[in-house]
């Protein structure tokens, strides 16, 4: 029945700031920017490594996100990294704070974490 997962669709409240981390920051692809005026909506789609996955969209005055305590719903959007000091020392390069390395007791692999410019809670898994 099911494939993949398609994308995930991310609402952010100022676009061009959301805009400048997914790409200049974590380096997605963009595969197509649309305006929609009778929405006043952005509507970006976005890749890695050419395989669309992120949709960021602009909406006028969104509600805030709930993030801690976490809510009920999508808890977290996850990207695979060779090497975690590879994406921590990018991200610092930004001031970007980034929690210390953890490892999964699961799987014994090592993640760790940041946040959109939204709050969103970023996790990179290291492969």
């Amino acid at each position: 029945m099911l494939n993949k997962i398609h994308h995930i669709a991310i609402i952010c409240s100022n676009y061009e700031v959301s805009k400048k981390f997914y790409i200049d920051i974590l380096g997605l692809e963009v595969l197509k920017e649309t305006y929609r005026a009778e929405r006043m909506s952005y509507k970006l789609d976005l890749a890695i490594n050419g395989h669309y996955c992120v949709e960021l969209f602009s909406f006028p005055n969104p509600p805030k996100r709930t993030s801690r305590p976490e809510a009920t719903g999508l808890r977290h959007l996850a990207f695979e990294v060779t090497q975690l000091e590879t994406i921590i020392a990018h991200l610092n390069q930004y001031q970007i704070e980034v929690e210390p390395i953890r490892i999964d007791e699961i799987t014994k692999k090592r993640f760790t974490f940041t946040q959109d410019p939204d709050g969103l809670p970023i996790e990179f898994y290291e492969k």
